[in-house]
């Protein structure tokens, strides 16, 4: 296994902490997300698809469902389906880093999945596009308050299918700083990708990665938003495996587990919302 990188050069921005060595000792020690270790969220049974447009209730009772649904599920018929899986912890033990996996190979001809949390101030958390990958993620977000987390995927019957569950947390995650701001290091290793290929039992890969990034929400005083805005991954071939869109509330140097199709070497591209660029290469 092999990896090769090329740091960012940044743009408009000069701030990152001096507990950066400690957040990064911390997130190369973290440990990958399994669904064992997280209880499934329940869902509703699977119901007739709402219209495209309209809101069908929501088993969650959440306060913001209408919102979530006009704003980002408009375009397709909507249904509650306990065929998507969502694995999150019951309690947010740390606001800043709660994790979440998504599972949806139930379902056939997946082409996006898109990942919100309804009462967070920044609700949208990440959008996965698999083309030649399985429909299913593991990530870390920041969470602000107590809010129902939910995945919505657009299979290939042109209906979201949706699941989720209700995260308790005490909060703040999406206003805290992120531990990088304000070191005169930052610039050494924004955009450094380390990541490494597993082998699967069905013959393709697993895939983690981690990209060194603050991701400000810009909630916080005096920082403005700083995030990753796409992750793309081919082979070396140039043939799209998946796209990945993370949003501010990923956690700070995201950590990104998914399944491939593939075994071969994957080639990652990227860039922030300020035009630094992201690159890397992975072998198994």
């Amino acid at each position: 296994m092999s990896i090769t990188h090329r740091p960012a050069r940044p743009r408009g921005r000069a701030r990152r902490s001096p507990l950066a060595a400690l957040a990064l000792a911390l997130a190369c020690a973290a440990a990958p997300l399994h669904a064992a270790d997280l209880p499934a969220t329940p869902s509703a049974p699977t119901l007739a698809p709402a219209p495209a447009g309209t809101v069908p209730p929501d088993p969650l009772r959440s306060p913001s469902w209408d919102v979530m649904v006009r704003g980002f599920l408009s375009d397709h018929p909507v249904v509650f389906d306990d065929r998507v899986r969502v694995f999150l912890p019951t309690y947010a033990e740390d606001a800043l880093n709660v994790p979440v996996q998504v599972d949806a190979r139930a379902l056939d001809g997946v082409t996006r999945i898109l990942v919100v949390a309804d009462l967070n101030p920044i609700p949208r958390l990440i959008e996965y596009r698999p083309v030649h990958a399985k429909p299913e993620i593991s990530f870390r977000f920041k969470v602000e308050q107590s809010t129902p987390v939910r995945a919505a995927v657009l299979a290939g019957d042109g209906v979201w299918h949706v699941g989720g569950g209700w995260l308790t947390a005490s909060g703040g995650g999406c206003t805290t700083p992120s531990l990088g701001t304000g070191s005169k290091q930052w610039s050494d290793v924004l955009g450094q990708v380390s990541a490494r290929l597993w082998p699967r039992p069905d013959g393709g890969s697993r895939l983690r990665l981690r990209t060194m990034h603050p991701m400000d929400t810009g909630l916080a005083a005096g920082i403005p938003k700083f995030y990753i805005e796409l992750i793309t991954l081919t082979d070396d071939a140039g043939r799209e495996l998946a796209q990945i869109e993370p949003w501010e509330p990923i956690s700070e140097n995201p950590m990104i587990s998914i399944d491939l199709d593939t075994t071969g070497p994957v080639r990652i591209i990227g860039r922030d919302i300020q035009g630094n660029r992201i690159t890397g290469w992975v072998t198994p």
